[in-house]
């Protein structure tokens, strides 16, 4: 017996020490994605900055030639075989969801090769062929060389090299008309609203930027423009856009039985003066 407990003992004791070593490397992968996702919420409120691409027909651009409407941004490598594309491929479905919710040339979407000098225009244009993305107002851009590490930094995306590619988180920035970073969306899917939430407010924002009457139509329809959980679209409520005139008419009526009334009553006052 003394023997059989304490062989026990031996592989109990063995046993945890497995589960300690094998605990460390979760452990710290823990922390490395907390700091990740740290520095990649840290990006939020930051001015995107302008930096120079060429685009996969080899054209030189500029980032601020993106500015006036929001700017979705996602991080890709050529020569990843199942995430960037996973990626790009959900991408591409709720890109298509949310124009058909805020409008064909509502926002505009990059993707940015960040394995340089690797994911060349040409490896970008084969890797956009490859995923079926021809959609308007969506473009491969391949940042220079020198950007890469502070354009990463910028938009608080963690790239660590691996032998079998790279580790990164994956977002997708959503930047604002006027160049500054809005929001991050995680994940290789996600929930609609999470993705077409913020780009609603980036539009609410820059309509509210001038007081025209387009603008303020535009406010309304993006108001009115809610999600329908059990289709699992968005679509424009138009009872909503009912109680907005209601309440606007009643506003009215309101404003023109207290002035109707107001007259009434200096009226009343003028004519108890002059017979006094």
């Amino acid at each position: 017996m003394p023997c059989c407990w304490a062989e026990a003992i031996r592989s109990a004791a063995r046993a945890l020490a497995l589960i300690a070593l094998a605990a460390l490397p979760a452990a710290h992968a823990e922390d490395r994605d907390g700091a990740a996702l740290r520095a990649s919420q840290a990006a939020i409120g930051r001015d995107a900055g302008n930096w120079t691409f060429t685009d996969r027909r080899g054209r030189s651009v500029q980032f601020a030639d993106y500015r006036g409407r929001p700017l979705v941004v996602s991080f890709i490598y050529t020569g990843c075989f199942q995430v960037c594309p996973a990626t790009t491929q959900f991408l591409k479905r709720a890109t298509q969801a949310a124009r058909d919710a805020l409008g064909r040339d509502s926002f505009r979407v990059v993707s940015i090769g960040f394995n340089q000098p690797f994911d060349t225009p040409e490896a970008l244009a084969a890797f956009a062929r490859q995923q079926g993305v021809d959609l308007d107002n969506w473009e491969f851009l391949a940042p220079r060389a020198d950007d890469v590490e502070p354009l990463l930094q910028r938009f608080g995306m963690s790239v660590t090299a691996t032998p079998s590619g790279f580790d990164h988180l994956i977002q997708a920035t959503i930047v604002d008309g006027g160049g500054r970073i809005h929001a991050q969306v995680y994940g290789d899917a996600f929930e609609l609203p999470l993705f077409i939430g913020p780009l609603k407010e980036a539009l609410a924002g820059e309509a509210a930027r001038t007081l025209t009457i387009e603008n303020v139509w535009r406010k309304v329809k993006l108001y009115c423009t809610v999600y329908d959980p059990a289709s699992g679209k968005y679509k424009f409520d138009y009872s909503l856009f009912v109680e907005i005139f209601a309440g606007l008419t009643t506003l009215g009526v309101l404003a023109w039985f207290i002035g109707r009334e107001s007259r009434r009553y200096l009226r009343a006052r003028r004519t108890t003066s002059s017979t006094s």
